[in-house]
């Protein structure tokens, strides 16, 4: 296992003491951790020499403050391990933590985990300032704004071989609620590291402003048309009767605002030239898309549009009439023209039709929750929400009560009003179940019930309610061997299993020209295009977090280039595989490609692609570790040395990492 390799304390701590009796800094330190270090000394108390200890939260503690965040844990889960992904880095760990430094959540690499575990670095620590000196999650706090703080510019020296970037989370008010953080053992370039986390930071944002205000009517705006529907669009939360509940960080931008109070009224008519029922329906009669309204203190010009909530809590609006059902079969746009999907896909429409359960087997991030959509959208249960559960997601402590919900009081930390379940709110639509393998046993049990008798209890409740749903779930675990181990139960399985579908990766599609090619319109509003190298390289990619991976990679691209065509150095996250081997070179009619030969298999076997068995994390230790090997012309000593690691210790890595050491790709 790595260790830490700080740098000579006694260089260290004489810099720090250097620049807090100077009062002014030194050179090569910069105002912010020269502050930081006064802050640390003065105020706190803390010693340079000495190892951090930070305070911890457990069980019942930790519990409720991760309660009392629960919505803002759940709206970060998916962004932080996006981005984990996104990253590539296995010596790195996605953070977020509230506003008093704890550690809620962390996305990290088992090996970094442990690695970093002695110096208080997990789940329930405490990462201020008070506690851990100068770092990423504590000055971010302090400052109250976006920081990096590399290597040297830590107080404690035992955390000087350690980069961290970190930024705030703002809720619906524009007050911090989180800090989101990246700490590396790794050289990344902590500027395009703070790009990903902004954007990371927005996205979250942007889920929790819709998660909170789930009952209210949304308006998208832009001062630009194209930007409607993208991350920087305003949106403002809008209660039935026109007053303004909520706004995210662009809209207050757009609007020239620090916060809502500084609205004298916060009336939508008295922000735009028009009311949000006008809006309401010149959005539908657009078939939503943005419609032209004025400010009303100026001549300055939005393009809106606003959406209804989904459900029996829908303002007195006029609702958007239902589309005829040939309509409605046209999702299948969205999932691609890739033949096996659209097979799939008409196999789906048919099943549901008679209310058969559907399991969709495949890869994390290859498509499953939009090939559900797409079958919700065509069932009779369309004009019905779709909710979408990711199980895995949700800590064993939440997951029964985000599934059947609570009511008023029923644990500490729980929301004075209780909390319908998704269960019942997908009554009259489509219930997804995402990675219904890392469900616990007992609740597979509870689960079972409502699936059998169609009735479901809120925790704290002895009310039971009547629901009708259709039944779609989805796994990247084989079932049957979970079931042989005795980790899922087989009732269950047969339950869920009306039909198995598996859905194709992303290295196997046969759509991916247009699928990249439809991504980066989305992601860039038609402005962005690739050149050839960026082209062929993203068709080689092996895509070991699939659709969504690309995406990601894609909307990083966009970011930047700074609307010029994108090339090889706008993706950093998949350039660094210099084999350019990891696909197959495409042959003779490109719908074969979703078909791979036995010669095919062969050179994956042998190449940098990523071999069956392996997780995310683990694809994407091997591509940077396989990287590495080729710049050091498959030296391992040369490697370990650079990684800090005994041969013996990276051995065993390649070994478990699937990669034969004595390759020469």
């Amino acid at each position: 296992m790595s260790t830490l390799m700080p740098v000579p304390g006694d260089l260290h701590v004489q810099r720090i003491r250097s620049a807090v009796q100077s009062g002014n800094g030194i050179a090569g330190v910069t105002e912010l951790v020269a502050n930081s270090w006064m802050r640390c000394i003065k105020d706190h108390g803390l010693d340079p020499t000495r190892t951090p200890r930070p305070s911890v939260y457990r069980g019942s503690e930790l519990a409720a403050r991760r309660a009392r965040m629960a919505d803002v844990i759940e709206c970060a889960r998916h962004e932080m391990s996006t981005l984990f992904q996104q990253l590539a880095d296995p010596y790195s760990s996605v953070v977020l933590t509230d506003t008093s430094g704890v550690i809620l959540h962390m996305v990290s690499s088992d090996e970094f985990e442990r690695e970093l575990r002695p110096v208080g670095f997990h789940v329930g620590a405490v990462w201020s300032e008070s506690e851990v000196g100068t770092n990423g999650m504590g000055t971010c706090l302090a400052a109250a704004r976006p920081v990096s703080v590399r290597q040297d510019e830590h107080f404690f020296t035992e955390l000087t071989s350690l980069t961290c970037s970190a930024v705030p989370v703002l809720d619906s008010s524009n007050r911090m609620t989180a800090v989101l953080d990246v700490t590396s053992r790794s050289n990344l370039m902590q500027q395009h590291v703070l790009v990903l986390l902004d954007m990371t930071a927005r996205m979250i944002e942007n889920r929790l402003l819709e998660r909170v205000f789930h009952n209210t009517c949304l308006v998208h705006f832009h001062s630009r048309p194209e930007f409607v529907s993208t991350l920087h669009e305003g949106r403002l939360a809008v209660a039935p009767d026109g007053v303004v509940l909520a706004a995210n960080r662009s809209a207050l931008f757009q609007l020239g605002i620090k916060s809502l109070a500084d609205l004298d009224e916060r009336r939508l008519d008295l922000i735009f030239e028009t009311s949000l029922d006008d809006i309401v329906q010149r959005s539908v009669a657009s078939s939503f898309r943005p419609v032209a309204t004025y400010r009303v203190s100026g001549a300055h010009r939005f393009f809106a549009v606003a959406r209804l909530p989904a459900g029996d809590e829908v303002p007195t609006h006029k609702r958007r009439p239902p589309e005829p059902r040939a309509l409605r079969i046209t999702s299948h746009t969205s999932v691609g023209s890739d033949s096996t999907l659209t097979e799939h896909l008409g196999i789906a429409r048919r099943v549901i039709a008679r209310k058969t359960p559907i399991l969709l087997r495949g890869e994390t991030g290859s498509g499953k929750e939009v090939f559900a959509r797409a079958v919700h959208e065509s069932s009779r249960h369309a004009d019905g929400p779709f909710v979408a559960v990711n199980c895995a997601s949700l800590p064993e402590h939440l997951i029964e009560a985000e599934l059947f919900g609570y009511r008023a009081g029923a644990f500490t930390g729980a929301q004075r009003t209780g909390r319908r379940g998704k269960v019942l709110q997908a009554n009259g639509g489509t219930l997804f179940l995402d990675e219904i393998g890392d469900m616990p046993l007992d609740l597979q049990a509870r689960l079972l019930r409502v699936l059998d008798e169609r009735q479901v209890t809120p925790l704290g409740s002895e009310e039971a309610h009547s629901v009708e749903f259709q039944l779609m779930s989805a796994s990247h675990r084989n079932l049957p061997s979970l079931i042989a181990e005795g980790r899922f139960r087989e009732d269950l399985y047969y339950r869920l299993n009306g039909i198995e579908l598996r859905l194709p990766p992303l290295r196997e599609r046969s759509d991916r020209t247009e699928l990249i090619a439809k991504i980066l319109q989305e992601e860039s509003d038609g402005a962005s295009t690739l050149d050839a190298e960026a082209e062929h390289l993203l068709m080689r990619y092996a895509w070991p977090g699939n659709v969504r991976q690309l995406r990601h990679v894609l909307r990083t691209a966009v970011a930047l280039s700074d609307g010029q065509t994108v090339g090889r150095r706008h993706l950093p996250s998949i350039a660094c595989d210099q084999s350019d081997a990891s696909l197959p070179e495409p042959t003779g009619n490109p719908q074969s490609a979703s078909t791979s030969s036995e010669a095919e298999l062969a050179l994956a076997s042998t190449s940098s692609a990523t071999p069956s068995g392996l997780n995310l994390i683990q694809a994407a230790e091997r591509q940077t570790l396989w990287g590495l090997l080729e710049q050091s012309r498959w030296n391992v000593s040369n490697v370990a040395k650079a990684l800090g690691v005994s041969r013996n210790t990276l051995y065993r890595k390649l070994h478990k990492l699937q990669i034969p050491v004595s390759q020469r790709s």
